[in-house]
Formats: structure tokens, sequence, C-alpha cells
């Protein structure tokens, strides 16, 4: 695959495409829109602007811009927070916002070699970067956590961060380290943060999660043992809850944990009907 797969130049561009522009990391937004069309941005693009390929389909490109300047205001947009898209846009649209703005920020913070300090060039045939002087390559990278829904009987446990002051409750999480695998950061994670140990641990689903550039992987976990006591730097409260009587907790169309719940919840449903 050439550079031309990774980068494109103002010539490369067609009607066809769309773009996700982000000016300052906030993305660009009219009317809860976040595509913009190649006749709406022409007179704002110049041989200056990165153009980051994210995905070609049947001839036509989706394209990341960072801009340079804020042209909001000549666009009559909004600059939102990445963040907030995730209320009102579907999940293919999110997961493009997101590839995004972690390739942006990851080509800006890669720009010099972090082992002698050299500028970083393009790679002709990857999407990589590469040091001349010491022949590093530098690849994006992602890092992996594990997020997990610990049930007992019909109950499910949630937790409330310490890190946000929303009347939100969600799964636990948490990151996996060096050498853990990610039925043994399920483990570690639930142990720490609320003082539960766990068995029976069940992968379910994934999901790329841009804040900042992580990879979730989604676990049902059975109780075992030990009664809830909160890590107070981490977890402002966590309890049982039944599930006709759950608090405010994240969708199932936009987030992992969302669906964690929502399997949760159907499999004691289809228990108790059957």
């Amino acid at each position: 695959m050439s550079q031309q797969a990774h980068f494109l130049s103002i010539e490369q561009l067609c009607a066809s495409d769309s773009f996700i522009l982000f000016y300052s990391s906030r993305i660009l937004v009219r009317d809860q829109h976040i595509l913009w069309n190649l006749d709406q941005l022409s007179k704002y693009l110049n041989d200056s602007a990165d153009l980051i390929l994210l995905e070609r389909t049947d001839g036509s490109s989706v394209i990341a811009v960072s801009l340079e300047e804020d042209i909001s205001e000549h666009l009559q947009a909004e600059l939102n927070s990445l963040r907030s898209i995730l209320f009102f846009t579907d999940q293919e649209k999110f997961l493009l916002a997101g590839r995004a703005s972690q390739l942006i920020e990851w080509y800006k913070s890669h720009r010099f070699c972090g082992t002698c300090g050299s500028a970083t060039i393009h790679h002709k045939n990857e999407r990589t970067l590469v040091c001349e002087a010491c022949s590093l390559h530098f690849f994006p990278r992602i890092s992996p956590c594990v997020i997990m829904l610990v049930t007992k009987g019909d109950q499910m446990l949630l937790a409330k961060s310490a890190r946000f002051n929303a009347n939100f409750y969600s799964c636990l999480a948490g990151f996996i380290e060096i050498g853990e695998t990610p039925e043994q950061t399920v483990h570690r994670e639930v142990m720490e943060e609320v003082n539960v140990k766990v068995k029976n641990i069940r992968y379910i689903s994934s999901q790329s999660w841009p804040f900042p550039s992580q990879l979730m992987l989604g676990f049902l976990a059975e109780y075992e043992s030990g009664e809830i006591i909160p890590e107070p730097t981490e977890i402002a409260d966590a309890k049982w809850y039944d599930i006709d009587s759950l608090p405010n907790v994240p969708s199932e169309k936009i987030s992992v944990a969302g669906k964690l719940i929502r399997t949760f919840i159907d499999e004691v449903k289809k228990t108790q009907t059957d």
C-alpha cells in the first residue's frame, strides 16, 4: 500500500469524498452532522492541510482533516468535544470520528523521534513514521483495556466513577498491564476497585474507545466472594442492582458497557421465561 493510501493531496480529492474536521482537538459539527463534502470545504483546503485517509469504499473516501485555522464560523458549525457526539450520532460515524481523532493526535505527537530527537518521515508503504537517523519505526498505538460486568444471580454490580460528578453508573474497567492476559486483568481490577473475587469470566464484545486511544475488551464475570468496598480514588459508589431497577447507565447503542448490561438482562429474562 502506497503512502497515497494514507495521505491524500488536494488533487486526489473527488466530489464524492466525505470529510471529518478537527480544530484544536475539537470536532466541527453542524445540525448534529459530522461529515462534510468537498463543495463545502474546497475554498478552505490548501496544500498544507493534512488529509488523512480513514476508509475508501467504491471509489469514495472518508478523510480526516486537521485544520490550522478555525473555520467553524464560516461553515456555521460548532466546535464540539468528541465525547459529546456520542449522544447524537450513530456508532459507525462515532467510530470514524474516533479513528480520525486518534490518527490526527498520533501524527502530531510523533513528528520527532523519541530516542534521538530527529524529525520523522512517512513510510512509503505503511501507516508508519520513520526516523532516518536511527532507523526506528513508529506505528499507531492503542492501549488495551478490560471492561467487565460482575453478576450475582439476577443482579449486576454497577459503579459510579470518582472522577466524574455526573450521577451515572457503569461497569468496572481498567488497563491491561504488561504480562497480563485480559482475564487476569479482570480478576485484578475487580479486586482492586471493589474488593470482590470473581469467577467464570466470559468474553462478550469489544469496542474502540478514543478517550484517548483504547481498545475495550468486554467481559461478564460471576461473583465468587467478598463484600463491596469501593477504592475511593477510583470508585465513588458501587452497588448490586436488579435488572428492573437500574440507575442511569450507558446505552447499548454507543458503548460496550451498555452492550454488557443488555446481554445480561436478556440472559436473565430468558432464564425467567424458560
